[in-house]
């Protein structure tokens, strides 16, 4: 953390210069000095000071100043730093003036010029308003602060994002916290963009995208070389089991990700059910050890950039980046796995982001704290996202099309749900409207069975309602299913004949596609388990396959 500040400011040269030099003689040590000649210099450089979240303990600012005077200065100030001390520098004449500053601004003290000797005037009076500080005033969060509001839609994005890649930051809304909002008026200056990330450095994002934000906190997004012996896309369960394997055994291994390690199951709350943790593990912390695992056996991981397009020329699989670069290797591996699908209903894309959610989005449960959510979905994903979210929600509704849970969610999550008081299951119900103008407030419900609709009231529903898979990038390229799932080893010869245009005179691996080369692995294969287990095993498979592979090549 760095040092607090001490700001003098005056115009006349000499007696800033004294007074700064009497600060750094006794408070150096444990304060920084800072001085400024101007009222509107050291307006200036509070507003940096604020970007920064560097502590100011005090000001001490003279009177007659022109321009801008030490009460007017230190109106504005205080609008940043209300709980710094408050002094200033006052001739005989002013006496008047820094009784007003009292009632004005809750001036602390008012010193005559001159204060010498400093050790009878000037350090006691100092010293025991900076006891006072530091007895009372918390020093301030010195990492990343992210400031918007909650219904704005890039701002969850670029919680979510920071979140998900597990990189700590600070949380300002600007609707309840009038010094975030003041900071970010002066950055934004009448502009309306939102989010305005603050850096340490003192530098800003403005509604940044996430190459930008990844670029700006460190996280690596570019390739270190043009070729690879496996090129793995997606970083989800699968994607990081075919890393860490393909990469301790030798492999010259990039792994390419265009948000956040984990996938879905990074998302999750809890995952109860995977070998190895009898008390569970969150999906955060799975995909946080997995990918220090795959970096410490050797391999590389892109993050914030996403894979465009993939072609073959003769035995090298070619991928285009998002930023136009381009990466090449002898086998490719799909483990883009799925996301939530969307919900064709009125207001639910105007909303999305301010109210609506798809996936857990467990940045934004605690901000619904005490209120009544509403999950959609039946599925071990929407049962561990509710389980989560009835820890902050005094009511947490399950929305379900079908008769019950049985059907499609483990029987471990179930038992949980029953046992859990503030959680109900509707079932046979479907949500057709969503209301409100720029942040949910609430939806329309419509049971499917008796086509009875009703209204709720509202500020949070998450949707868990079947499955996409992120295919985009090879459509054309490898055979897929009229859902775009790809279809892979045995599924590509269903009447025992070899694909179409397949060259090699061997059938399909297990988990190979039409292309010989190019193997898919975890959810975004046709036929999968989804199951985190599933998808970390099928990962190593693929490795193990596509050594067999790199033989014949």
């Amino acid at each position: 953390m760095a040092k607090p500040i001490i700001m003098t400011v005056d115009d006349e040269p000499q007696v800033l210069n004294a007074i700064e030099r009497d600060l750094r003689q006794h408070y150096r040590s444990d304060y920084r000095i800072v001085k400024a000649n101007s009222g509107a210099e050291a307006l200036q450089a509070v507003q940096e000071f604020k970007k920064r979240n560097a502590p100011v303990a005090l000001f001490l600012a003279d009177q007659r100043m022109p321009v801008m005077s030490g009460t007017e200065f230190l109106t504005q100030a205080v609008k940043f730093y209300p709980e710094a001390r408050k002094v200033l520098l006052t001739a005989y004449a002013d006496t008047e003036a820094a009784i007003t500053s009292i009632n004005l601004i809750g001036l602390d003290h008012y010193l005559m010029k001159p204060w010498d000797p400093p050790e009878q005037h000037l350090y006691p009076i100092l010293d025991e308003l900076l006891s006072d500080w530091q007895a009372t005033v918390p020093l301030p969060y010195d990492g990343i602060r992210v400031a918007g509001t909650l219904w704005s839609p890039q701002s969850h994005l670029v919680k979510d994002f920071l979140a998900r890649n597990r990189i700590p930051y600070q949380w300002l809304d600007i609707e309840q916290d009038n010094q975030a909002n003041e900071i970010v008026e002066s950055v934004l200056k009448g502009e309306h963009h939102l989010p305005v990330v603050f850096f340490p450095d003192g530098s800003t994002l403005i509604e940044p995208d996430f190459r930008e934000l990844a670029e700006k906190v460190g996280m690596h997004t570019q390739a270190t070389q043009p070729f690879y012996d496996l090129i793995i896309i997606g970083a989800g369960p699968a994607g990081l089991g075919a890393a860490v394997y393909g990469a301790s055994e030798g492999l010259r291994t990039a792994l390419i990700e265009r948000e956040a390690t984990g996938g879905q199951a990074g998302t999750s709350s809890r995952i109860e059910n995977y070998l190895g943790f009898p008390k569970g593990i969150s999906g955060a912390d799975l995909a946080r050890r997995a990918t220090d695992q795959a970096k410490r056996l050797g391999a590389e991981i892109l993050t914030a950039q996403a894979v465009l397009k993939v072609r073959v020329e003769g035995p090298y699989r070619i991928v285009t980046l998002s930023d136009g670069s381009e990466l090449s290797c002898q086998a490719l591996l799909i483990a883009t796995g799925v996301t939530v699908r969307e919900l064709d209903a009125p207001g639910i894309k105007e909303l999305t982001g301010a109210g609506v959610y798809y996936g857990a989005a467990l940045t934004e449960a605690a901000y619904y704290k005490g209120r009544h959510v509403y999950v959609v979905g039946g599925a071990n994903s929407a049962g561990q996202a509710t389980m989560f979210f009835s820890r902050f929600a005094s009511q947490a509704s399950m929305l379900v099309r079908g008769s019950g849970l049985q059907a499609t969610m483990s029987q471990y999550l179930i038992d949980q749900i029953d046992a859990t008081p503030n959680i109900d299951v509707q079932v046979y119900t479907e949500v057709i409207e969503a209301i409100g103008k720029n942040k949910l407030e609430g939806l329309i419900l419509k049971n499917n069975q008796t086509e009875e609709t009703w209204k709720v009231d509202t500020s949070a529903l998450f949707l868990f309602i079947g499955a996409v898979p992120h295919t985009e990038m090879v459509g054309g390229v490898v055979k897929c299913n009229r859902a775009g799932f790809v279809l892979t080893g045995p599924d590509l010869s269903p009447e025992g004949k070899r694909p179409q245009n397949w060259t090699l005179q061997r059938d399909p691996y297990l988990l190979e596609t039409s292309v010989p080369g190019i193997f898919a692995a975890g959810d975004v294969r046709q036929g999968a388990v989804r199951r985190v287990a599933s998808a970390v095993g099928e990962g190593a498979i693929a490795v193990s396959l596509i050594h067999q592979y790199l033989k014949t090549v």
